[in-house]
């Protein structure tokens, strides 16, 4: 079933606070892997923040053709920079799309490539890690899901200084919690989880601090403590993931705000509903830039990890959350990577523009090791996409984005300018082959018709798998 008729704005609630530890223990640690340009001054430095919605597609927003779900804070986010149309996630799915986007490197090349309890190394180089490295205070509040308890892929042992959230992707399924973790501590909070297991997934039964509220306090608190040193923010809510736990009540929230008398089913009215709260939370943080006078000298880069689900009793075809792309999260047709994202720098990314770079999360890295005049590592899938932004030329660009997953029998994707390939499974015979400049819902496979179009995505296909003891395919 889809939609009629398009409803208002809807309004929000406030949130809590977080300390962290470790400001990059040595800079010998990353030595041979980072080295440093040298830094402008501090106060000539931008700050950065990094927002990542959870299963947010590329139909969910108003600024990307969205008609019933109202968000005009995100929507004024992109009419002050830019969007850009073809960006897309690290993978089709939250930890390995998470750990492409902290490492710059593709499923073929970093650790983490599926959703499992694996924790980053101490020999993987961050974001956070180049960034801390270029003189800045870092923080991630919200989700991980690169990392345990006692592991060191925990984030204040990969280069953030603060962190407050959560750890574990299952624990970040429940929006009640019966903690979060401060740094490397566990934080009690008032809401009542029976069998919760190690890692706290369930449903609560006591439900009294909604975790979004808590993330969005905390990432405005870390704004007011580094608000006179240039800071990295990496603002990861789970919104509108679902709670899994709960079945087809695992849309949760705590109420349905200007959706209530809405004609929606009520799970439709769920996602709305969190969709307006990560627009509200979104508009607070601008409004607390301005209240500092640090909105002209912030970039802020907003996206999501992958396409929208079908958890928690969401039907996403119901608000076309794809927009007019095919396929979900789990999938690699564009509707499962191709991911909204829009970047806002007053003064250097000119108001109101819109990009087609074909982009992508191995990019972010170096981009934004650019912009802090810090140089990253060499081994990178991505570039800087840098002079896009700034609406110069583009001279440098990735010869192809690569993606694998291995779920549902396993799958590989390349996309070579207007040409993207689907192999399944990883390794496989059969490819699909979509000229996506002629047929963006990617609904006619021409690989028949265009055999050394084909044979070339297959090369880099073989080329960008690099085996891994951790990541097998299923026979």
């Amino acid at each position: 079933m889809r939609l009629p008729s398009p409803p208002l704005p809807l309004p929000l609630s406030p949130p809590l606070s977080c300390i962290g530890s470790f400001r990059l223990a040595s800079a010998a640690l990353l030595s041979p892997l980072l080295l440093l340009a040298l830094p402008a001054a501090a106060a000539d430095k931008p700050n950065i923040i990094l927002i990542l919605a959870d299963d947010l597609g590329y139909g969910d927003l108003g600024c990307f053709g969205q008609r019933h779900i109202q968000t005009p804070r995100i929507d004024r986010l992109a009419a002050d920079g830019m969007r850009l149309t073809q960006f897309y996630a690290g993978s089709t799915v939250c930890a390995p799309s998470r750990c492409v986007l902290m490492t710059g490197l593709h499923t073929g090349h970093c650790y983490i490539r599926g959703n499992a309890k694996y924790n980053l190394r101490p020999e993987d180089v961050t974001l956070a890690e180049v960034l801390n490295s270029a003189g800045y205070a870092t923080g991630l509040v919200g989700k991980w899901g690169l990392g345990h308890e006692g592991s060191a892929g925990v984030p204040t042992r990969q280069g953030f200084d603060e962190f407050f959230g959560y750890l574990d992707q299952h624990h970040a399924h429940n929006y009640y919690p019966a903690f979060l973790m401060r740094g490397e501590e566990r934080e009690e909070l008032k809401n009542v989880v029976p069998g919760e297991g190690d890692f706290g997934s369930g449903v609560a039964t006591r439900k009294i601090e909604y975790s979004p509220d808590l993330l969005q306090r905390e990432a405005l608190a870390f704004i007011d403590r580094h608000r006179a040193e240039p800071f990295f923010l990496y603002f990861a809510p789970t919104l509108p993931h679902a709670n899994n736990e709960g079945g087809k009540n695992g849309m949760e929230v705590p109420d349905l705000g200007q959706y209530a008398g809405q004609d929606f089913p009520d799970p439709q009215k769920r996602l709305a509903a969190m969709i307006g709260r990560l627009d509200d939370a979104l508009g607070k943080i601008m409004a607390k830039l301005k209240e500092h006078g640090l909105d002209e000298n912030t970039l802020v880069l907003f996206s999501s990890d992958n396409g929208p689900h079908r958890e928690g009793g969401n039907d996403p075809t119901f608000f076309d959350s794809s927009g007019p792309l095919r396929g979900i999260k789990r999938d690699l047709y564009e509707g499962g990577i191709r991911v909204p994202t829009i970047a806002r720098w007053p003064g250097k990314i000119r108001a109101g523009s819109t990009s087609d770079y074909a982009g992508w999360f191995p990019d972010v890295l170096p981009t934004l090791a650019e912009v802090a005049g810090a140089t990253p590592p060499t081994n990178l899938d991505g570039v800087s996409f840098l002079p896009t932004l700034l609406g110069a030329q583009q001279k440098d660009r990735p010869p192809y984005l690569y993606w694998e997953f291995y779920e549902g029998g396993s799958a590989q994707a390349v996309r070579l300018g207007k040409w993207k390939a689907i192999r399944r499974p990883l390794g496989g015979e059969r490819i699909e082959l979509f000229d996506l400049s002629q047929d963006l819902a990617e609904e006619r496979d021409v690989a028949a018709a265009n055999p050394e179009v084909v044979a070339r995505l297959k090369a880099a296909m073989d080329e960008s798998h690099v085996e891994s003891p951790l990541w097998k395919v299923k026979k």
